[in-house]
Protein backbone atom coordinates (compact mmCIF):
# COMPACT_ATOMS: atom_id res chain seq x y z
CA UNK A 1 0.00 0.00 0.00
CA UNK A 2 1.49 2.87 -1.17
CA UNK A 3 1.40 6.37 1.60
CA UNK A 4 -1.31 7.99 -0.39
CA UNK A 5 -3.69 4.55 -0.44
CA UNK A 6 -2.57 4.33 3.36
CA UNK A 7 -3.73 8.31 4.01
CA UNK A 8 -6.56 7.81 1.81
CA UNK A 9 -8.23 4.98 3.91
CA UNK A 10 -7.23 7.16 7.31
CA UNK A 11 -7.57 10.93 6.48
CA UNK A 12 -8.97 11.50 9.89
CA UNK A 13 -7.87 10.13 13.05
CA UNK A 14 -9.50 6.76 13.61
CA UNK A 15 -11.43 6.68 10.25
CA UNK A 16 -13.45 9.19 10.78
CA UNK A 17 -13.97 11.89 7.80
CA UNK A 18 -12.45 15.03 7.81
CA UNK A 19 -14.52 17.62 9.57
CA UNK A 20 -16.23 20.57 8.12
CA UNK A 21 -18.67 24.03 8.02
CA UNK A 22 -20.18 26.09 5.99
CA UNK A 23 -21.18 30.06 5.75
CA UNK A 24 -23.22 31.33 3.84
CA UNK A 25 -23.96 34.90 3.81
CA UNK A 26 -27.38 36.37 2.03
CA UNK A 27 -28.82 40.13 1.03
CA UNK A 28 -31.02 41.24 2.80
CA UNK A 29 -34.02 42.64 0.92
CA UNK A 30 -37.59 43.81 1.36
CA UNK A 31 -40.75 42.35 -0.28
CA UNK A 32 -39.64 44.03 -3.37
CA UNK A 33 -36.55 42.03 -3.71
CA UNK A 34 -34.82 45.88 -3.21
CA UNK A 35 -32.15 45.52 -0.71
CA UNK A 36 -32.65 47.41 2.70
CA UNK A 37 -30.82 48.23 5.33
CA UNK A 38 -31.87 47.48 8.70
CA UNK A 39 -29.86 48.44 11.14
CA UNK A 40 -32.54 48.02 14.07
CA UNK A 41 -32.61 44.32 13.33
CA UNK A 42 -31.39 43.10 16.58
CA UNK A 43 -32.93 39.76 15.66
CA UNK A 44 -28.97 38.92 14.08
CA UNK A 45 -26.52 38.43 16.30
CA UNK A 46 -23.41 40.51 15.04
CA UNK A 47 -20.03 39.27 17.02
CA UNK A 48 -17.84 40.13 13.61
CA UNK A 49 -16.11 37.15 12.01
CA UNK A 50 -17.42 33.91 12.84
CA UNK A 51 -15.77 30.64 11.46
CA UNK A 52 -17.79 27.45 12.27
CA UNK A 53 -16.90 26.10 16.00
CA UNK A 54 -18.31 22.98 18.37
CA UNK A 55 -21.50 21.18 17.62
CA UNK A 56 -23.61 23.63 19.65
CA UNK A 57 -22.82 27.00 17.59
CA UNK A 58 -25.41 24.82 14.54
CA UNK A 59 -27.19 27.31 12.64
CA UNK A 60 -25.61 30.31 14.19
CA UNK A 61 -26.90 33.88 12.62
CA UNK A 62 -24.67 36.36 12.46
CA UNK A 63 -24.92 40.01 10.33
CA UNK A 64 -22.25 40.98 8.37
CA UNK A 65 -19.99 43.86 7.30
CA UNK A 66 -23.27 45.63 6.10
CA UNK A 67 -26.47 46.10 7.75
CA UNK A 68 -28.18 44.31 4.21
CA UNK A 69 -26.56 41.63 4.44
CA UNK A 70 -26.66 38.31 7.13
CA UNK A 71 -24.86 35.48 7.67
CA UNK A 72 -25.27 31.60 8.48
CA UNK A 73 -23.22 28.93 9.51
CA UNK A 74 -23.17 25.79 10.57
CA UNK A 75 -21.64 23.35 13.38
CA UNK A 76 -18.99 21.31 13.05
CA UNK A 77 -20.26 18.18 10.52
CA UNK A 78 -18.87 14.58 9.50
CA UNK A 79 -20.36 14.28 6.39
CA UNK A 80 -22.85 15.82 3.64
CA UNK A 81 -26.18 14.36 5.21
CA UNK A 82 -25.45 17.13 8.47
CA UNK A 83 -24.61 19.78 5.96
CA UNK A 84 -27.66 19.27 4.34
CA UNK A 85 -29.22 19.13 7.33
CA UNK A 86 -27.50 22.25 9.11
CA UNK A 87 -27.87 24.39 6.10
CA UNK A 88 -31.40 23.73 5.17
CA UNK A 89 -32.51 24.74 9.50
CA UNK A 90 -29.66 27.74 9.12
CA UNK A 91 -31.82 29.18 5.88
CA UNK A 92 -35.29 28.20 7.74
CA UNK A 93 -34.10 29.86 10.97
CA UNK A 94 -32.48 32.73 9.08
CA UNK A 95 -35.95 33.59 6.78
CA UNK A 96 -37.89 33.62 9.93
CA UNK A 97 -35.69 35.91 11.43
CA UNK A 98 -35.28 37.99 8.74
CA UNK A 99 -39.68 37.75 8.24
CA UNK A 100 -40.02 38.89 11.80
CA UNK A 101 -37.76 42.23 10.56
CA UNK A 102 -39.62 42.99 7.68
CA UNK A 103 -36.99 41.61 5.50
CA UNK A 104 -36.32 38.28 3.03
CA UNK A 105 -32.70 36.64 2.52
CA UNK A 106 -32.12 36.53 -1.23
CA UNK A 107 -28.96 33.79 -1.83
CA UNK A 108 -27.19 35.47 -4.29
CA UNK A 109 -23.50 36.75 -4.60
CA UNK A 110 -24.46 40.53 -5.26
CA UNK A 111 -27.83 42.68 -5.48
CA UNK A 112 -29.66 42.34 -8.38
CA UNK A 113 -31.15 45.94 -7.57
CA UNK A 114 -30.21 49.45 -6.63
CA UNK A 115 -31.20 49.59 -3.06
CA UNK A 116 -30.98 52.41 -0.61
CA UNK A 117 -27.05 53.20 0.56
CA UNK A 118 -25.81 50.75 2.63
CA UNK A 119 -23.87 51.53 5.97
CA UNK A 120 -21.14 49.17 7.88
CA UNK A 121 -22.25 47.38 10.84
CA UNK A 122 -21.83 49.29 14.04
CA UNK A 123 -19.09 46.94 15.36
CA UNK A 124 -15.43 47.51 16.36
CA UNK A 125 -14.27 45.13 13.76
CA UNK A 126 -16.15 46.54 11.34
CA UNK A 127 -15.84 50.36 11.73
CA UNK A 128 -12.01 49.81 12.30
CA UNK A 129 -12.54 48.38 8.38
CA UNK A 130 -14.81 51.42 7.67
CA UNK A 131 -11.37 53.67 8.74
CA UNK A 132 -8.83 51.48 7.23
CA UNK A 133 -10.47 51.24 3.66
CA UNK A 134 -12.92 53.95 3.46
CA UNK A 135 -15.52 53.98 0.75
CA UNK A 136 -14.66 50.49 -0.36
CA UNK A 137 -16.22 49.07 2.87
CA UNK A 138 -19.63 50.14 1.86
CA UNK A 139 -19.29 49.28 -1.89
CA UNK A 140 -18.68 45.40 -0.95
CA UNK A 141 -22.60 44.15 -0.97
CA UNK A 142 -21.17 40.47 -1.85
CA UNK A 143 -22.25 37.39 -0.87
CA UNK A 144 -19.92 33.89 -0.72
CA UNK A 145 -20.04 30.62 0.59
CA UNK A 146 -17.35 29.35 2.90
CA UNK A 147 -16.18 26.21 3.40
CA UNK A 148 -14.18 25.10 6.42
CA UNK A 149 -12.20 21.58 6.79
CA UNK A 150 -10.14 20.51 9.32
CA UNK A 151 -6.72 19.23 8.66
CA UNK A 152 -5.44 18.81 11.96
CA UNK A 153 -2.84 20.86 12.57
CA UNK A 154 -1.85 24.40 11.18
CA UNK A 155 1.13 23.42 9.09
CA UNK A 156 -1.42 21.22 7.17
CA UNK A 157 -3.87 23.79 6.46
CA UNK A 158 -1.01 25.96 4.77
CA UNK A 159 0.01 23.12 2.75
CA UNK A 160 -3.67 21.78 1.56
CA UNK A 161 -4.17 25.60 0.50
CA UNK A 162 -1.12 25.62 -1.28
CA UNK A 163 -2.49 22.47 -2.63
CA UNK A 164 -5.95 23.58 -3.48
CA UNK A 165 -4.63 26.90 -5.28
CA UNK A 166 -5.47 25.63 -8.96
CA UNK A 167 -8.45 24.25 -8.27
CA UNK A 168 -9.77 27.36 -7.20
CA UNK A 169 -11.33 28.74 -10.51
CA UNK A 170 -13.27 25.49 -10.78
CA UNK A 171 -14.89 25.70 -7.85
CA UNK A 172 -15.40 29.57 -8.52
CA UNK A 173 -17.02 28.26 -11.89
CA UNK A 174 -19.43 26.31 -10.43
CA UNK A 175 -20.89 28.39 -8.11
CA UNK A 176 -21.05 31.53 -10.01
CA UNK A 177 -24.41 33.83 -8.97
CA UNK A 178 -23.95 36.77 -9.08
CA UNK A 179 -24.23 38.28 -12.99
CA UNK A 180 -26.56 41.52 -12.30
CA UNK A 181 -25.32 44.06 -10.13
CA UNK A 182 -28.27 47.09 -8.83
CA UNK A 183 -30.11 46.66 -12.18
CA UNK A 184 -27.32 45.93 -14.70
CA UNK A 185 -26.61 42.59 -16.21
CA UNK A 186 -22.72 42.58 -16.18
CA UNK A 187 -22.01 39.87 -18.79
CA UNK A 188 -19.99 38.35 -15.93
CA UNK A 189 -20.72 35.02 -14.31
CA UNK A 190 -19.54 35.64 -11.16
CA UNK A 191 -19.58 39.98 -10.68
CA UNK A 192 -18.68 39.48 -7.14
CA UNK A 193 -15.12 38.05 -7.57
CA UNK A 194 -14.58 40.97 -10.20
CA UNK A 195 -15.70 43.70 -7.10
CA UNK A 196 -13.95 41.61 -4.71
CA UNK A 197 -10.52 42.18 -6.35
CA UNK A 198 -10.52 45.44 -5.59
CA UNK A 199 -9.66 44.31 -1.99
CA UNK A 200 -5.64 43.86 -0.86
CA UNK A 201 -5.27 40.13 -0.65
CA UNK A 202 -8.83 39.42 -1.95
CA UNK A 203 -7.21 36.69 -5.12
CA UNK A 204 -5.84 33.50 -4.81
CA UNK A 205 -2.76 33.41 -2.60
CA UNK A 206 1.20 32.85 -3.48
CA UNK A 207 2.23 29.31 -2.43
CA UNK A 208 3.45 29.24 1.62
CA UNK A 209 6.53 27.16 2.10
CA UNK A 210 5.11 26.86 5.93
CA UNK A 211 2.67 28.39 8.55
CA UNK A 212 5.91 30.37 9.64
CA UNK A 213 6.23 31.60 6.05
CA UNK A 214 2.60 32.42 6.05
CA UNK A 215 2.34 34.25 9.36
CA UNK A 216 5.50 36.30 8.45
CA UNK A 217 3.71 37.75 5.35
CA UNK A 218 0.51 38.50 7.28
CA UNK A 219 2.19 40.06 9.75
CA UNK A 220 4.13 42.37 6.98
CA UNK A 221 0.41 43.34 5.76
CA UNK A 222 -0.66 43.90 9.17
CA UNK A 223 2.39 46.41 9.99
CA UNK A 224 1.73 47.93 6.49
CA UNK A 225 -1.58 49.07 7.01
CA UNK A 226 -2.96 46.82 4.48
CA UNK A 227 -4.56 44.53 6.83
CA UNK A 228 -6.53 45.31 10.10
CA UNK A 229 -4.55 44.31 13.13
CA UNK A 230 -4.74 40.99 14.26
CA UNK A 231 -6.84 39.71 11.12
CA UNK A 232 -6.37 37.02 8.67
CA UNK A 233 -5.15 37.93 5.39
CA UNK A 234 -8.65 37.87 2.91
CA UNK A 235 -7.29 35.67 0.69
CA UNK A 236 -9.39 32.65 -1.63
CA UNK A 237 -8.20 29.89 0.92
CA UNK A 238 -6.47 30.36 3.98
CA UNK A 239 -5.60 28.61 7.17
CA UNK A 240 -7.12 29.81 10.13
CA UNK A 241 -5.98 31.84 12.88
CA UNK A 242 -7.89 29.95 15.54
CA UNK A 243 -8.72 26.40 14.28
CA UNK A 244 -6.91 23.31 13.16
CA UNK A 245 -9.01 23.77 9.70
CA UNK A 246 -8.10 25.45 5.77
CA UNK A 247 -10.97 27.97 5.10
CA UNK A 248 -12.23 27.68 1.10
CA UNK A 249 -14.11 31.06 0.33
CA UNK A 250 -13.96 31.07 -3.31
CA UNK A 251 -17.47 30.16 -4.52
CA UNK A 252 -20.78 32.65 -4.39
CA UNK A 253 -23.50 32.11 -2.23
CA UNK A 254 -25.32 29.44 -3.85
CA UNK A 255 -29.31 29.67 -5.45
CA UNK A 256 -29.77 26.57 -4.02
CA UNK A 257 -28.97 24.18 -0.63
CA UNK A 258 -28.12 21.62 -3.33
CA UNK A 259 -25.35 23.88 -4.82
CA UNK A 260 -23.86 24.77 -0.91
CA UNK A 261 -23.84 20.79 -0.25
CA UNK A 262 -22.07 19.88 -4.08
CA UNK A 263 -19.34 22.76 -2.67
CA UNK A 264 -18.68 21.33 0.74
CA UNK A 265 -18.43 18.28 -0.83
CA UNK A 266 -15.73 18.95 -3.70
CA UNK A 267 -13.70 20.97 -1.24
CA UNK A 268 -13.86 18.54 1.26
CA UNK A 269 -12.62 16.02 -1.62
CA UNK A 270 -9.81 18.33 -2.49
CA UNK A 271 -8.44 18.96 0.95
CA UNK A 272 -8.71 14.66 1.46
CA UNK A 273 -6.31 14.61 -1.89
CA UNK A 274 -4.22 16.96 -0.88
CA UNK A 275 -3.69 15.57 2.87
CA UNK A 276 -3.13 11.94 1.21
CA UNK A 277 -0.54 13.74 -1.71
CA UNK A 278 1.02 15.08 1.52
CA UNK A 279 1.50 11.97 2.86
CA UNK A 280 2.82 10.11 -0.32
CA UNK A 281 5.77 13.10 -0.52
CA UNK A 282 4.34 14.81 -3.56
CA UNK A 283 4.76 18.64 -3.94
CA UNK A 284 1.65 21.37 -4.36
CA UNK A 285 1.35 21.60 -7.89
CA UNK A 286 2.77 24.56 -9.57
CA UNK A 287 0.76 27.56 -11.12
CA UNK A 288 2.18 30.78 -11.63
CA UNK A 289 0.55 33.66 -9.44
CA UNK A 290 -0.45 35.65 -12.80
CA UNK A 291 -1.83 32.24 -14.31
CA UNK A 292 -3.95 31.80 -11.32
CA UNK A 293 -5.17 35.30 -11.57
CA UNK A 294 -5.63 34.65 -15.47
CA UNK A 295 -7.87 32.04 -14.65
CA UNK A 296 -10.01 33.35 -11.73
CA UNK A 297 -11.12 35.86 -13.82
CA UNK A 298 -12.27 33.71 -16.84
CA UNK A 299 -14.09 31.36 -14.10
CA UNK A 300 -16.00 34.98 -12.96
CA UNK A 301 -16.52 36.08 -16.46
CA UNK A 302 -17.85 32.77 -17.56
CA UNK A 303 -18.43 30.36 -15.63
CA UNK A 304 -19.54 27.04 -16.91
CA UNK A 305 -19.97 28.38 -19.95
CA UNK A 306 -17.15 29.74 -22.38
CA UNK A 307 -13.19 28.95 -22.44
CA UNK A 308 -11.58 27.93 -18.86
CA UNK A 309 -7.57 27.36 -18.27
CA UNK A 310 -6.44 24.12 -17.37
CA UNK A 311 -5.24 23.80 -13.75
CA UNK A 312 -1.70 21.68 -14.59
CA UNK A 313 -1.12 22.78 -17.75
CA UNK A 314 -0.59 26.85 -17.82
Amino acid sequence: MTARQRASASAAPSGHPLTLGVEEEFILAGADEVPAVHPEADVFTDDGPHEPGAPEDATALHGEMLTSMAETATGVCTDLTQVRAQLTAARARLSAAARAAGVQPLPLGTPPVPGPPRSAAPTPHYRHMRRLYGYLVTQSETCGCHVHVGTFDRETAVWAAGYLRPWLPTLLAISANSPFYKGVDTGYASWRTIMLSRWPTLEIPPHFPSAAAYDETVTTLQRGGVLPSGANAYWLVRPSYHLPTVEIRVADTTATIDEAVLQAGLVRALVHTALAARADGESPPGMSDHMASAALWTAARHGLHGPALHPFTV
